[in-house]
């Protein structure tokens, strides 16, 4: 089964979409799943993995509701206040749907780079193990630091790293992101989305082969059984289309094995968030 591991959803509108900013102008529209249904299927791909675009339970709540209607959305990582001293009522609820496979909080916008680190994030995160739910991780490169240190502190908790953390591809940066991703990687409970890189890469006029060493440094790292494609559409599409953004990740991975293939673009994300 072929899964694009990372997608979003959303009725649009600028009081709760405010990170779309002017610079992003094709986004402001609604993105729904008869939109996504033929470029999936035009990709090879069997269902998706909707992801949380905004921090609030409502959107949670329409995601799940989508995916009872979709059958292809084979998952849902939701939001919920990790932070909230209700949080494990909150999951007892969200939990009884069985498309939610993971949550997620934007912490690549909190302001302090250790938020992880604190404790009442880290209550959140210890009541998702009754439910089996994954956490994903939503940083830039800055914040490693502090994602290798909750991983350490949870070794039961399945972690999925979005984005490969988001390095500075434009500028091609990628020494301390390196090391970091090595050091994430050590650690056997976290997983990496190859997703969300052409918009960390100039959106006008950037080449296949701008990420080759960042994949190439993932690929070592992580190694095929926890690497799942992602196209983060349609945030994608601010630089480039769907069929480009995944034909990023199948071209490079054409050098593997079938299976070690079949493992980046479906059974990885099968296994990983445990979809039907």
């Amino acid at each position: 089964m072929r899964i694009d591991a990372h997608q979003h959803f959303w009725r649009y509108h600028p009081e709760t979409h405010p990170w779309i900013t002017d610079a992003m102008a094709g986004l402001k529209r609604d993105f729904l799943p008869p939109d996504l249904r033929a470029l999936l299927a035009a990709a090879g791909f069997d269902g998706c993995v909707a992801v949380q675009a905004q921090q609030n339970m409502a959107e949670t709540e329409w995601l799940l509701q989508l995916a009872a209607q979709h059958d292809f959305i084979r998952g849902v990582v939701g939001w919920l206040d990790l932070c909230g001293p209700n949080v494990a009522d909150a999951l007892e609820s969200l939990a009884a749907q069985p498309r939610l496979r993971g949550v997620r909080h934007v912490v690549q916008d909190e302001l302090d780079d250790r938020f992880m680190l604190r404790p009442e994030f880290q209550r959140g995160i210890a009541a998702l193990a009754p439910f089996a739910l994954v956490y994903d991780i939503l940083i830039y490169a800055r914040q490693l630091p502090a994602a290798i240190e909750l991983v350490r502190r949870f070794p039961q908790q399945p972690f999925v790293l979005d984005h490969i953390a988001k390095p500075d591809i434009r500028g091609r940066r990628i020494n301390q992101w390196r090391s970091d991703i090595v050091t994430l990687a050590t650690f056997p409970n976290v997983s990496c989305k190859l997703s969300g890189m052409v918009t960390e890469a100039d959106w006008q006029a950037w080449k296949a082969q701008d990420f080759t060493a960042y994949l190439d440094v993932v690929l070592k790292a992580f190694g095929v059984n926890r690497l799942m494609i992602g196209s983060d559409w349609p945030v994608c599409t601010l630089a480039g289309s769907y069929s480009d953004v995944v034909g990023l990740v199948t071209e490079y991975i054409e050098r593997l094995s079938a299976a070690e293939r079949d493992a980046v673009c479906g059974a990885t994300a099968v296994r990983v968030y445990g979809l039907p």
